[in-house]
């Protein structure tokens, strides 16, 4: 059946985030320095060919809901499966973040190296200003963070969820995303996500948040042969 946020990475980048987008007919990606995603207009009929001209040597770009064959002159690093949840509990009655800071350009360094040693998914130097993000500290050190990225008319995705590993189970990642479904809600929109579907863990605390799952999407990372 079909659902408002199929073939999404298509949807967001050919309408309402083409800006940051680049390529031409059935291909877009986001432009380098955001997170290197890949929408195909038929995720099932890709266009390789047109994507190689907008993707350097080595460098993976992520695709999402292809399952085909791994084209020639590509090399597939990962092929796995994510989960599409979208919130369906009521709004969160009172912001619970209030502490939270607003992350900037100021922040960029932090948040690409908070990223890339938690790995919450394809981060980029610019990612940031995809949505808003906002960020825990300690003291100047940012240990904590959560924001935004795609979108669907009507949708808006959690994305970049991420703790420090020396600050986890103190729930600063739930907050900060409680902190920005009650200000997609109040915007008239509905918060969705992506989680691994081997992140067990991410799973369960995303149901009991109030995300429920409505679909499985192939997520497949390639790179061009140098």
């Amino acid at each position: 059946m079909h659902h408002p946020l199929d073939n999404i990475a298509w949807q967001t980048l050919s309408g309402a985030q083409a800006g940051c987008a680049v390529g031409r007919g059935g291909v877009r990606r986001y432009a380098p320095g955001f997170s290197p995603i890949v929408g195909f207009a038929e995720a099932e009929r890709p266009d390789f060919d047109t994507l190689a001209e907008f993707c350097a040597p080595g460098e993976p770009v992520y695709c999402i809901e292809w399952t085909g064959p791994v084209p020639a002159g590509w090399v597939e690093t990962v092929n796995g499966q994510m989960s599409r949840m979208v919130w369906t509990a009521p709004m969160p009655d009172e912001d619970a973040a209030l502490d939270a800071q607003a992350l900037g350009p100021g922040h960029v360094e932090q948040a690409v190296a908070l990223a890339a040693l938690t790995r919450p998914g394809p981060f980029g130097p610019r990612t940031i200003e995809l949505g808003d993000y906002f960020g825990c500290f300690d003291g100047t050190q940012l240990i904590a963070m959560a924001g935004e990225r795609m979108r669907a008319p009507g949708f808006c995705e959690v994305s970049g969820v991420c703790t420090h590993p020396d600050h986890q189970g103190r729930g600063l990642a739930r907050r900060l995303m409680l902190k920005l479904v009650r200000r997609q809600m109040l915007r008239g929109e509905t918060p969705f996500l992506h989680v691994m579907c081997g992140n067990t863990g991410a799973l369960a605390l995303y149901r009991r948040m109030g995300f429920d799952e409505v679909g499985v999407a192939a997520v497949r990372v390639l790179a061009r042969e140098s």
